[in-house]
């Protein structure tokens, strides 16, 4: 049986070549503008601080600022 997660964020577990579902969810908050950003469009992540970007430029800025 399915079930459904609703509309609601996901929980993840960043790694370096994926993500893996803590919490089902239909999409996950971008750590910087707080975007939406659903699961199947998700390509931008930390592994290190374990956060989720919406896009390539938000992923670098951030990563800039971190380091």
């Amino acid at each position: 049986m399915l079930m459904s997660s609703g509309n609601s964020a996901a929980q993840l577990i960043y790694g370096p070549n994926g993500f893996r579902v803590m919490r089902p969810g239909e999409f996950v908050l971008c750590a910087v503008t707080a975007q939406q950003v659903p699961l199947e469009e998700l390509r931008y992540w930390s592994v290190d601080l374990q956060e989720p970007y919406a896009s390539a430029e938000i992923a670098t800025k951030r990563a800039l600022e971190a380091s």
